[in-house]
């Protein structure tokens, strides 16, 4: 992986932190927004440094969170009103738009 740089992680801490309730962003859309060359960076920085972030709100290009996440995101979104379809979520109504 590339090397990351300390204020690469605060863009994408202050990203996820400014996705509004009821809306979700995706990795890859987060790495654009933060100038990074590939969705993996973000994934490896939200399992690192995210526990005061909602990071349940950043999910996969497909809408399907990961397996050992999923219940536990899903009932997160669910509760702020993210349309969620058998366990996949409705990016088209939900994602938000990066500023």
């Amino acid at each position: 992986m590339a090397a990351i740089t300390e204020e690469q992680v605060e863009t994408v801490r202050a990203l996820v932190a400014a996705i509004p309730v009821g809306q979700v962003s995706t990795y890859g859309d987060l790495a654009g927004a933060a100038g990074l060359s590939s969705a993996r960076i973000v994934g490896w920085i939200m399992r690192t440094d995210t526990a005061d972030l909602p990071w349940h709100r950043v999910v996969p290009a497909s809408g399907r969170p990961a397996p050992h996440l999923a219940t536990r995101q899903l009932e997160r979104l669910a509760t702020e009103g993210v349309p969620i379809d058998d366990g996949r979520i409705r990016l088209r109504e939900c994602r938000w738009e990066i500023p």
